[in-house]
């Protein structure tokens, strides 16, 4: 039985990481988080042990190392600011670390990750599941059995909305989440990679912490993208139905339906990783420059090709 320790119970993304846990037959067996609502423990590991300082945590994962009770991978579910530092602790602790989007927040890290992982202590996962989703799994297959000149229309929207709670917590610090375009896009900005090939160009319209807008070329498409956390940009159709998330994928004017199927994109997730068909370093870094050349970029207003909604933010 595989033996996981984890890194952040208490939040959103944890339960999914427990329920692939179980699903795939392995066992928690120590989690850590500061903030000790964690009752979602009990419906999945109610035998593991749980810490709330970090130093009490590394001191029981170093026990069980020495006494023969290896942790055979960490999984890590902290804020995204952390997720190096917690990944050098699964590989120091000879574990192999299961890592939540995004990987790290710099493109460097990933470097400094590789140098770590040659020394063969741990493998490094990150959790890319839309590559996983059969609906985008049979968009690349069609894309790739396309015409190899044929360059796709895309337009990319994402809006889920927060409450004011969002921009007090470390998701609202840049400096911790990498902003709105890393914390809620990074995915999306992957899987466009993985359907359309190598990114050829980009410009930001707009960049604010409620929202980031722009346009990216790849090999295989034109991309317009518009990402938000702010309810008032839902379309009116969405807010009437009380919908709080508004999620579109439109190719060359067509829907693409995938609302479905997310579900158990964790448990596959682990899954691949347990059949040696994980995502490693080399998969994340595309997505990883994307949303750190997005942060970096000087917005060059709404102009342009310009997705459609953009227009709304003109004056803001």
């Amino acid at each position: 039985m595989k033996q996981f320790a984890m890194i952040g119970a208490a939040g959103y993304i944890a339960p999914r990481h427990m329920k692939a846990i179980k699903d795939t037959g392995g066992r928690l067996i120590a989690a850590l988080d500061p903030n000790d609502s964690v009752g979602i423990l009990d419906s999945y590991f109610p035998d593991a042990d749980f810490f709330i300082e970090f130093e009490r945590f590394d001191r029981h994962i170093d026990k069980l190392r020495r006494r023969g009770t290896a942790v055979d991978y960490v999984a890590i579910c902290s804020p995204n600011y952390l997720h190096d530092a917690h990944i050098r602790f699964a590989l120091r602790n000879q574990a192999d670390a299961i890592c939540e989007k995004p990987l790290v927040l710099n493109p460097w890290n990933i470097d400094a990750l590789a140098e770590i992982e040659k020394e063969g202590q741990g493998k490094i996962y990150n959790i890319l599941q839309l590559r996983l989703h059969p609906v985008i799994e049979q968009l690349r297959q069609a894309v790739a059995a396309g015409p190899k000149d044929k360059i796709f229309d895309v337009d990319l929207t994402y809006i889920t909305a927060r409450g004011h709670w969002y921009h007090t917590s470390w998701k609202g610090d840049v400096s911790k989440s990498g902003g709105v375009a890393t914390n809620i896009g990074v995915h999306f900005f992957d899987m466009l990679h993985w359907v359309f090939g190598a990114r050829k160009s980009m410009v930001v319209h707009h960049h604010r912490p409620d929202a980031a807008v722009g346009y990216l070329e790849y090999e295989r498409a034109r991309v317009r993208w518009f990402l938000s956390i702010n309810a008032g940009h839902l379309p009116p159709a969405a807010r009437d139905a009380g919908k709080r998330t508004y999620r579109s994928i439109q190719i060359d004017g067509q829907e693409l339906e995938f609302s479905e199927g997310f579900t158990d994109l964790h448990t596959a997730s682990y899954e691949a990783i347990f059949r040696g068909n994980g995502f490693g370093l080399e998969d994340a870094r595309p997505s990883i420059e994307a949303v750190y050349e997005i942060r970096q970029a000087t917005p060059a207003g709404i102009r342009g090709d310009c997705h459609p909604l953009a227009l709304q933010l003109r004056d803001s």
